[in-house]
């Protein structure tokens, strides 16, 4: 009983944003409850956003494979190191046409079954302006104007003072 609810456990990201032309690693870790085995396997998959059939992107087997052939073949490297249960790929001059799903599928004897991971890969044109973009550079502004006018009231204080210990040196040589 054990043994069958031994499993492989894949996390990917949900979701990731690339600008077109661009390189993108598409990271996937796993855990197992077996130690990594010899015959490991790593199957990376393509489901383009039209649903077409399933593309092979990638395979792991002792060693890593790229594709023979296909819209990957070239395009694609393995970024990863099994010692440290990372599989992760890296996807070269993205293109609109690499928008869809990427599943990263791993076995490790005894452990094969388990879930799989999927990352959705959006391909931009450019990066957009988030809420979160203005928010940071809204801050830093504030922040900066801040420490400008700090200094800026700082520096007419000294100059002030000196100004008035330069006016109450004069009447004390006077007399």
């Amino acid at each position: 009983a054990l043994w069958l609810a031994a499993a492989v456990e894949v996390y990917t990201s949900q979701e990731v944003v690339a600008v077109n032309g661009t390189n993108q690693r598409l990271k996937c870790t796993f855990s197992s409850s077996s130690p990594v085995s010899p015959q490991l396997s790593v199957t990376w998959n393509f489901q383009p956003e039209d649903l077409s059939s399933h593309e092979p992107v990638f395979y792991y087997l002792k060693e890593p494979y790229k594709p023979p052939s296909g819209r990957f073949k070239d395009r694609v490297t393995w970024d990863g190191n099994v010692e440290r249960k990372d599989v992760s790929i890296i996807i070269w001059n993205l293109q609109p046409t690499d928008n869809g799903t990427f599943t990263c599928q791993v076995t490790n004897w005894p452990d094969v079954y388990g879930s799989i991971g999927e990352v959705r890969l959006r391909v931009v044109q450019k990066v957009s302006f988030s809420e979160i973009h203005f928010l940071a550079v809204a801050i830093g502004s504030a922040s900066v104007l801040m420490i400008s006018v700090v200094i800026i009231v700082i520096i007419c204080r000294q100059r002030r003072q000196k100004a008035q210990e330069k006016r109450a040196e004069v009447p004390d040589t006077e007399l």
